[in-house]
């Protein structure tokens, strides 16, 4: 009896401590809400910008100017939104924006995708040779070509117009190098089994090798249209109407007499200014997950 005893006790331990074993911790809970206060900390650290930004858009001038300033309103007007729209063509100026941006980033894609194709599916005589000068002109500083372009535009009668906007920045040397990495990175047996069908070399750059670029050229377009989105110099150099200005060169007219500037104005004009960006990601992001999902190599 003492033995038996003694076996039953020993068994009943080892399942105590077996069952205390399978038993969850609690360290996986405690580290995931670890991880998520600090990510929250972070992206409140990073959104805080554009939160003052829509927050002073909505303050009365008494309360911008107000000292020691407050992060929420206390009387929340629209009097700034009015006033944007009434001391500027904002309108226009929206319009223009798109059309700016746009109208570069759909020629940015259509010619960088061409040259990058020939530089990474086509063999020719100097093909690395113009790899290479296309490289280097990315070391070039911008500000040191903006001249000869404007004195360029300037003979062609294209200031004040969207050719004079659009047409030097048809193309980037950084997306021509960003597409052929991409490109040289998709099997040629898809290009080869398409030419033995009979697909000629255009038909196999539209209906072979684009389709499989979705993601990459998503992502050229995006950069392409909101760095064309925010520029400020490039629409204060080749326009000088203020009907052909963009927003960004717009907000430069709020600044009143002796420097002044209405910042509950200039924070509307920004705020709207933002607002197409980020419903534009939102939307580029939901089909750039559904492209890399769906695009595959078969």
């Amino acid at each position: 009896m003492t033995a038996l005893a003694k076996r039953s006790e020993v068994a009943a331990t080892r399942t105590a401590s077996g069952r205390d074993s399978h038993r969850p911790s609690s360290r996986p809970d405690v580290a995931r809400w670890l991880f998520f206060a600090v990510f929250l900390a972070i992206t409140l650290a990073i959104m805080l910008p554009v939160i003052i930004i829509a927050l002073t858009a909505f303050k009365p001038a008494s309360e911008v100017n107000a000292f020691p300033p407050t992060l929420f309103p206390e009387q929340w007007t629209l009097d700034n939104f009015r006033a944007i729209f009434s001391e500027l063509p904002f309108g226009r100026l929206i319009v223009n924006s798109f059309v700016f941006a746009g109208g570069v980033t759909v020629f940015a894609l259509a010619f960088d995708s061409l040259a990058a194709y020939a530089l990474a599916r086509l063999d020719f005589r100097g093909s690395k040779v113009l790899l290479i000068v296309i490289i280097a002109t990315l070391m070039i500083p911008f500000q040191a070509t903006l001249i000869p372009i404007y004195q360029l535009v300037s003979d062609l009668g294209w200031v004040n117009t969207f050719w004079g906007l659009i047409a030097p920045r048809a193309a980037d040397a950084f997306g021509i190098f960003f597409l052929r990495q991409f490109f040289l990175a998709l099997p040629r047996d898809l290009d080869n089994a398409a030419r033995i069908d009979g697909a000629s070399e255009w038909r196999v750059f539209r209906s072979v090798v684009l389709p499989n670029a979705v993601p990459a050229l998503l992502t050229l377009g995006v950069f392409t249209f909101v760095n064309n989105w925010n520029d400020l110099l490039w629409p204060l150099v080749f326009t000088t109407e203020q009907e052909m200005g963009t927003i960004t060169s717009g907000l430069t007219l709020l600044t009143g007499p002796g420097g002044i500037i209405p910042q509950g104005v200039m924070m509307a004009g920004a705020l709207i200014a933002v607002l197409p960006l980020a419903i534009l990601f939102l939307i580029v992001q939901r089909r750039f997950i559904e492209s890399v999902a769906s695009t595959g190599l078969k």
